[in-house]
């Protein structure tokens, strides 16, 4: 048996993962802050690791407290590092958490007797950018520009990552949906009161991956000697036109009159500034903020999954079987 460490275990990506690499039989472990949720861990039989991330002592601390395996064996086998804030209410937390967090893991971790067989780096396609033609894919080789401060944040890990003298593997997923995601349920019950808004009067080109089939991205990649050193962008492979996914949704609802509507840039623009303001003010963080408009005024989100694909590894889900799982999850638990 090998030992895994996922870090972010109690959100929507991490609980995907957890689920992935229990059944693929590893001892997982997953890092939790001191105010995490843990009864969903626990229940799952799941080892817990109390780590600091503001901390470097703490966390070598934590990683060293737990024996190794076997004799010889490293204490932790592999670790994904999938904490990470997407969206807050005070945008200077995103270079800290994102990017300095993942800095403080990877030196405790290089501390060690023995380094991980692979660190896997949960990334996103925000950390390039519009590079990319209008036409044009986005490939992991493209160079990055990122025009959002998540997405340099994420591009800053990055940097940390490859720079660590770890054996580490990068994923940029596309957007991410599936039964426990908030930002693409929003959408989803958009259509289901009847109104699909879309950003920006001009078509804008939209790519998704589902949760499920990015934890299975992550435990594919992690054992491949030639997946070390390397990026993938994680995707199902086709593309979609905003129109075509509020239609599909539409269908999949099953409403037969849903308004499906174009918002002018300069509009979304100042909902967006209206939403930072507002969290500014509460605390409370808005799914439309600033940071945000970017990516919704960004029109090409293809991109080109093709390297990962050749390595072997397939999707499990098209949109229209992921979305078929996610409206049934968010009606089971009442939210459309």
């Amino acid at each position: 048996m090998e030992r895994i460490l996922i870090t972010g275990a109690s959100g929507f990506i991490g609980s995907h993962l957890i689920s992935e690499a229990l059944a693929l039989d590893y001892e997982v472990w997953a890092a939790v802050r001191k105010d995490s949720d843990r009864r969903r861990l626990t229940a799952q039989g799941v080892h817990l690791l109390e780590v600091d991330y503001f901390d470097e002592d703490q966390l070598f601390g934590a990683l060293s407290s737990v024996a190794p395996l076997e004799e010889g064996a490293p204490q932790w086998h592999y670790v994904i590092h999938n904490a990470g804030i997407t969206k807050t209410a005070h945008p200077e937390e995103f270079a800290e958490v994102n990017a300095e967090h993942t800095r403080r893991l990877l030196g405790a971790l290089s501390r060690l007797p023995q380094s991980p067989l692979r660190f896997v780096l949960m990334s996103s396609l925000s950390s390039y950018g519009a590079v990319a033609g209008a036409t044009e894919p986005l490939r992991a080789t493209h160079p990055q520009e990122p025009h959002t401060l998540y997405g340099r944040s994420k591009c800053l890990a990055e940097h940390y990552t490859e720079r660590s003298g770890l054996p580490f593997t990068i994923l940029l997923p596309t957007g991410v949906y599936g039964p426990g995601d908030k930002d693409y349920l929003m959408a989803l019950q958009g259509v289901a009161r009847g109104i699909n808004a879309m950003s920006g009067c001009q078509t804008q080109y939209l790519t998704f991956v589902y949760g499920g089939d990015v934890a299975r991205a992550a435990l594919f990649v992690l054992t491949r000697e030639e997946a070390r050193g390397e990026r993938y962008v994680v995707a199902d492979g086709a593309t979609y036109t905003d129109l075509e996914f509020g239609r599909m949704v539409q269908r999949l609802l099953g409403r037969k009159h849903v308004l499906h509507i174009r918002i002018p840039l300069p509009l979304v623009r100042l909902t967006c500034s209206m939403g930072s303001l507002s969290a500014r003010l509460t605390g409370r963080v808005s799914p439309l903020n600033r940071d945000k408009y970017p990516i919704l005024a960004q029109r090409n989100w293809r991109c080109d999954p093709s390297p990962l694909f050749a390595l072997g590894f397939r999707p499990s889900m098209t949109l229209e079987q992921g979305l078929e799982a996610t409206i049934a999850d968010a009606r089971e638990r009442g939210l459309l």
